[in-house]
């Protein structure tokens, strides 16, 4: 363990991930957004071992949910984004893709919370952004958090760049992330890995990790 005035500065993954003071963040791992991505079968496999295993050594999972607005509640960005992705011509012809009560916006099946964890709803792509993910980790004493889910070069990526702004270390678990372009999902972990600021690391490495001796 690396340690100057007093902190302690992880090398490993072994030493950033002591369960007391890690996080589990599960990103969009809803109906309507497996549907879009590769090899949605693999993703939910490894999730759902990523996520057993973090709740059998007692670590905080959150769950992270897209939502979207009315249109009449859509500001200029969201009807710009929305616009976008849904190759449309006009903003008049954006429809709400994810209302909260949606069947395509639920969690998949595999994926149901315990009454020890939480959903947070987003309309943002940083998880972190104008919910209060920062402040219930702040106050549970957490310092880094994992992360694993859908879709790397969408939310994910902007998610672990914010969790290391805010002073975390972030953790990507590769193969339990997916994508829905996956040359664009290798370009968003290619851009991690060359910042520096998180560690990238496996499903089977994070679960041996957490796994007691």
């Amino acid at each position: 363990m690396d340690e100057r005035y007093g902190l302690v500065v992880p090398r490993s993954l072994d030493e950033a991930c002591e369960p007391r003071r890690t996080a589990l963040l599960v990103y969009d791992m809803q109906v309507g957004i497996l549907d879009q991505i590769n090899e949605p079968d693999r993703v939910v496999r490894r999730v759902v071992e990523v996520v057993q295993a973090a709740r059998a050594a007692g670590i905080r999972t959150i769950f992270l949910r897209h939502v979207t607005l009315p249109p009449e509640l859509m500001g200029v960005s969201q009807l710009r984004m929305w616009r976008g992705w849904q190759r449309v011509e006009r903003a008049a012809e954006v429809i709400s893709p994810f209302p909260p009560d949606a069947a395509q916006t639920q969690l998949i099946p595999e994926l149901r919370p315990t009454g020890r964890e939480a959903v947070i709803d987003k309309i943002t792509m940083s998880a972190f952004e104008g919910t209060w993910l920062d402040l219930v980790l702040r106050d549970c004493g957490i310092t880094t958090v994992a992360v694993i889910g859908v879709a790397l070069e969408i939310g994910i990526e902007p998610t672990v760049r914010h969790a290391a702004d805010l002073g975390y270390v972030p953790v990507v678990v590769t193969d339990a992330c997916g994508g829905g372009n996956m040359d664009a999902a290798e370009r968003s972990l290619a851009a991690l890995r060359f910042a520096g600021d998180a560690l990238l690391t496996t499903a089977e490495e994070f679960c041996s990790v957490l796994a007691p001796d």
